[in-house]
């Protein structure tokens, strides 16, 4: 089984991969730990030393290898990740997609905390991360929209996650 998790940042992509990794005997890659372990360097560094047009590229390419290596898994993707390069076509045809959508204030609050190690968001006055958020959602929802399961994500538990991905 092949899981591609897909969301805005901070969605819990990462969080609850891990966890349904976990309770279905998966093995569990983060995106975007994997591609700062090829690049040596966080994901920060490699937008702000190479830029976004680099990570992107980066980004396909570990995302390929990763399912090209790799009979079964959960992919932690990044926020932007399907909607480049038609990654979500690419990942609907290898496998399950699921959207964690996840409310804008809930966002907004994860966020503020985590605004630093966020590349996208570091220059952002903090007044203004909701409207950035709300406007980069609306931009992306076109592509989060073609997941093949759509998860509320606050509303998740281990249990009902796992029930939702083995009725899919």
């Amino acid at each position: 089984m092949k899981l591609f998790l897909i969301g805005f940042m901070g969605s819990g992509k990462t969080h609850w991969g891990k966890l349904l990794a976990e309770k279905m005997n998966l093995p569990f890659f983060d995106l975007d730990a994997v591609i700062e372990q090829k690049e040596k360097a966080t994901i920060a560094d490699i937008f702000a030393e190479k830029g976004e047009e680099f990570f992107r590229y980066a980004e396909k390419e570990v995302l390929e290898k990763l399912v090209a290596a790799n009979k079964d898994f959960i992919i932690s993707c990044g926020g932007g990740t399907p909607c480049f390069f038609n990654n979500i076509g690419f990942m609907k045809q290898k496998g399950l997609v699921i959207w964690l959508n996840t409310q804008i204030d809930t966002l907004v609050g994860r966020l503020l905390k985590q605004k630093n190690s966020r590349p996208l968001l570091k220059d952002i006055a903090d007044r203004e991360i909701k409207q950035y958020i709300v406007s980069k959602i609306l931009r992306r929802r076109l592509y989060y929209e073609q997941a093949d399961i759509m998860v509320h994500e606050e509303t998740l538990s281990v249990d009902t996650f796992a029930e939702i991905i083995a009725n899919a």
